[in-house]
């Protein structure tokens, strides 16, 4: 393990130019504390999870001081939001500090998230909130932990300087980490600008750094593509089995890796609703929860838009069509495996989407559903879940059917089975409200709450004696919390 003095660090971004990114130092923050830090995210800089305690890690990562070999630089990048074109957006209140090398040899970025103003601010104030910033931090290493591609985040750094959003808060800042910071939107950006020749560098940094697989493809722009499309398949797939809304799937806010990025007004499902909207903002439900499988492929499309001087529009279309069946496949292997199918049989399909009609409009709750679904052997699982339901005879067929289903697939080992559900299914996940209630305490400067609901968040699999609180149903109140961009 490394003090804070001892990383490595190669910013290869930086090294780009100019063109690519803005030179710009953090405008620290007033009082600087520590709010919360993830030690698994520490790791992952080799650091010694001890030094979060030290008080130069506040004001490191609250913008007092930097490493000699930092080389804070502001990304521009445009994109598409809620559909329409923004020329220029880029990083309006963040930087990226500089990629520190670890000893298992890989590069992560230091993006320091509420860093003050950069060319990109435009009528901001660069700054982020606590509430906001915890909320980043807690769905960064809660989505890791469910296994579900996400950037990661290294801690919140809370201050005493007044921010105006509805009502004066104060900032703060997250550190996050991720393989790259690179979005589609900057992709878009040297397109719709003109600049071939930075589009082309961008590219070949991309897949020289991180697609360098595709090099040995006989097209490398083409196979980049394509593991685009597969690895975005996938996580929305994820999503979408584990009922995580994102609420703002700009195009500025995909990452090009493929995992999930740019936290905002995020929720998860607490009773299943298709058509939920976790964002206020949203008035016309653009990125609802049933919306974010064809917002998807919209955005690949935009990202191939953007790819057509360097791969034919054939085999760009050709691509995105593979992304449809691979996210069926990718969410249908899931759901199996959450209904405790060890094989595929052709009527699964019908299966799965028959039980999210039934628990439309009854109020049944998401994840507790299917940890419950593992407790006990099918037939009495079902028995105890069937009051949850509103349409109890419909409910009672597809019960059946489950059962039926469960059953041909050979003798019932009940302890293997709860093993095997338990595993995929989780007890813990981040509420609204359990998110709310930690951030409530947290504006009042207690943290202990913040740091006990992110412990219990990294074993969301595993039941942990005490902490049955944080698994209970919400309270009516905390079913209907406003989120939105404002942050």
């Amino acid at each position: 393990m490394k003090a804070l003095d001892e990383l490595t660090f190669d910013n290869r971004f930086a090294r780009l130019g100019d063109t690519f990114s803005t030179h710009v130092l953090p405008d620290p923050i007033d009082a600087p504390r520590l709010v919360v830090a993830s030690e698994a995210a520490m790791r992952l800089l080799d650091l010694d999870p001890a030094v979060a305690e030290d008080p130069v890690f506040a004001k490191l990562f609250g913008g007092h001081t930097l490493w000699a070999d930092a080389e804070p630089r502001a990304m521009v990048y445009s994109g598409h939001q809620f559909g329409s074109y923004n020329p220029r957006l880029g990083d309006g209140r963040g930087l990226l500090l500089g990629e520190v090398y670890n000893s298992a040899g890989e590069h992560w970025d230091l993006h320091l998230k509420g860093a003050g103003m950069t060319p990109y601010s435009r009528m901001g104030d660069g700054r982020a909130v606590l509430r906001s910033s915890i909320r980043e931090f807690l769905a960064s290493e809660a989505l890791h932990s469910l296994d579900i591609p996400s950037s990661r985040a290294l801690c919140v750094i809370g201050s005493d300087t007044p921010v105006w959003r509805e009502q004066q808060e104060r900032a703060a800042m997250v550190l996050r980490l991720a393989p790259s910071h690179v979005r589609f939107g900057h992709f878009e950006y040297f397109y719709y600008t003109k600049q071939p020749e930075a589009q082309k560098q961008l590219g070949e940094y991309v897949l020289a750094q991180h697609f360098a697989q595709c090099l040995e493809q006989p097209e490398p722009w083409l196979a980049m593509f394509r593991e685009i499309v597969e690895r975005n398949a996938e996580l929305i797939a994820k999503w979408q089995a584990y009922g995580f809304c994102h609420g703002v799937m700009n195009t500025d806010n995909m990452s090009i890796l493929g995992i999930t990025f740019d936290f905002g007004p995020f929720a998860f499902l607490d009773d299943f609703d298709a058509h939920f909207i976790c964002n206020h903002s949203d008035q016309e439900g653009r990125y609802s929860f049933s919306n974010q499988v064809p917002i998807g492929q919209w955005n690949l499309s935009a990202l191939a838009q953007a790819l057509t001087p360097f791969i034919t529009v054939e085999a760009l279309r050709e691509t995105l069509g593979l992304y449809l069946p691979l996210y069926q496949a990718h969410y249908l292997d899931l759901m199996r495996r959450r209904l405790g199918l060890t094989r595929a049989e052709g009527g699964d399909q019908a299966l799965i989407e028959d039980l999210l009609q039934r628990m439309q409009g009854s109020a049944v709750d998401y994840t507790l559903f299917f940890r419950r679904l593992g407790d006990q052997p099918a037939e009495l699982a079902v028995a105890r879940l069937r009051d949850d339901f509103i349409d109890l005879k419909g409910f009672d067929e597809w019960a059946e059917r489950y059962v039926a289903r469960v059953n041909r697939e050979g003798p019932p080992d009940d302890n293997a089975r709860r093993e095997r559900m338990h595993a995929v299914n989780p007890l813990y996940i981040l509420r609204n409200y359990l998110a709310q209630k930690a951030i409530d305490a947290a504006q009042a400067g207690d943290y202990s709450e913040v740091r006990q609901l992110h412990r219990v968040l990294t074993r969301p699999f595993t039941e942990q004696p005490g902490m049955e609180a944080y698994a209970e149903r919400p309270p009516e109140w905390g079913k209907h919390l406003e989120i939105s961009c404002s942050s």
